[in-house]
């Protein structure tokens, strides 16, 4: 019997996908409820502030009740994010069980008065917590220990936002910039599938998005089966979403460094950000840019699913968003940037639209994911994210428009502990295995 077990690979396989399985789906149940409970949570917060919209008023207030909850109990779950992928690579048991309800709460508070966030950076971080105290009461190993943070990852991403083949390549993708984990891969696939499944089945529902572009080629030469010049508007609106993404994630990094820096009483610092907010929503005379932006009930308000329609976006709405939101999440603010960045990418590939002719819904839907690309450098994930959400009929211009906004971010993105595997280009060769954050200190000395 021990020879067959060891002369038959498939056997050993087997048992490898069985044991990731018994281990993903009580981390999966729970990410998934804990998720569905946050998607609910936000939900009604979000619609209450709707009917009450002087709760903006009291934002720095909430900055302030925010701040004293880390201060006193979130020890070093203030890292957020970072903290997670910095388990991942060196896993020393440093993620409290405490961040995941504190994330949560926190979360829920800053959409409750109006800060710009979104809500990935939660579902990572509730994912990230739970797989680390499952780790700890079973005991595993560093490389075990490493996969399940992963796996828990992959589980809060594909659950929050209905995406699970996503979720598993974003939790694969997203550690190393140019390098994935495969053996991760399986895990990470079971837990953001089952996560996805818990979710739905508390009664969650995924917003709806739709591309109904269809693309006429019977008047091109045999040879294309794309229109050649839409291609190359896709190209250069890649490049402009890019751009975007390395300026969101620039802009909330400089935020958070000048304010730590200038204001010496560190309470100050989310109530000023709250101050700041809710004097750009004065001067604009607008509450679009407020919370997560996905939709808005008032008539005639941007959002993101009003940038698929022709006149759904003002030339600079992609603009305002992205300052909003690094201005929330820089200065302490909870919450994540993916739907903040969902909301930039459509309104910014709204107006490359109407400049330059191409469908609108195509450009928005192709904003949405490759802003996202460039900000977190995850190409391929998001690549699928536009199959999962928009179908697959557009796939070449899905991949054109991620893989160029990928590289035009540069070596920035919004998760400062991502390390690099493959560089982008040979000239940063020299800093493989070093952080984007290590990377900014060396460009500065």
């Amino acid at each position: 019997m021990k020879q067959f077990k060891s002369s038959f690979e498939q056997y050993a396989i087997a048992s490898y996908l069985l044991k990731w399985t018994l281990l993903v789906f009580p981390v999966a149940a729970v990410v998934g409820s804990m998720v569905a409970l946050f998607l609910w949570s936000l939900e009604v917060a979000i619609h209450y502030r709707f009917i009450h919209p002087w709760l903006l008023y009291l934002l720095p207030l909430a900055g302030i009740f925010i701040y004293l909850l880390y201060t006193h109990w979130g020890k070093n779950a203030e890292q957020g994010n970072n903290l997670i992928i910095n388990e991942i690579h060196n896993p020393a048991g440093s993620i409290p069980l405490r961040m995941a309800p504190l994330v949560l709460f926190t979360t829920v508070i800053t959409h409750l008065f109006g800060g710009s966030a979104g809500r990935e950076g939660t579902a990572v971080q509730i994912g990230g917590s739970i797989a680390q105290f499952f780790s700890k009461k079973l005991k595993l190993s560093a490389d075990d220990t490493g996969i399940l943070l992963m796996s828990g990852v992959a589980a809060g991403f594909g659950a929050v936002f209905g995406t699970p083949v996503t979720g598993a390549i974003f939790a694969l993708e997203v550690i190393t910039l140019g390098k994935i984990k495969y053996k991760a891969l399986m895990p990470c696939f079971i837990a953001s599938v089952l996560g996805d499944l818990v979710c739905t089945a508390w009664g969650i529902q995924h917003t709806a998005y739709n591309i109904s572009f269809t693309e006429q080629t019977d008047s091109l030469p045999v040879l294309f089966h794309i229109n050649p010049l839409l291609l190359l508007k896709v190209i250069v609106a890649g490049v402009a979403f890019g751009f975007a993404g390395y300026l969101f994630a620039e802009t909330t990094h400089l935020i958070k460094i000048y304010s730590h820096r200038w204001v010496h009483r560190k309470w100050m610092i989310p109530a000023l950000g709250g101050l700041t907010i809710i004097l750009l929503a004065t001067i604009l005379g607008t509450e679009d840019y407020l919370s997560l932006g996905v939709a808005n009930p008032h008539t005639g308000s941007v959002s993101i699913l009003s940038s698929f329609n022709e006149g759904g976006a003002t030339t600079f709405s992609w603009f305002w968003k992205l300052l909003f939101t690094a201005i929330t999440i820089g200065t302490g603010f909870k919450g994540g940037e993916v739907t903040p960045l969902f909301f930039i990418g459509t309104t910014l590939g709204n107006t490359i639209a109407d400049l330059s002719g191409a469908p609108v819904d195509l450009m928005a839907g192709l904003g949405f994911i490759a802003v996202f690309a460039a900000a977190t450098n995850t190409p391929i994930a998001c690549t699928i994210m536009g199959i999962e959400l928009f179908g697959g009929d557009h796939i070449l211009y899905y991949a054109v428009a991620c893989f160029t906004a990928y590289y035009f971010s540069g070596h920035s993105g919004i998760y400062a502990a991502q390390r690099i595997g493959t560089p982008k280009s040979q000239q940063h060769n020299k800093y493989v295995n070093t952080t984007l954050q290590q990377i900014k200190e060396k460009k500065k000395s």
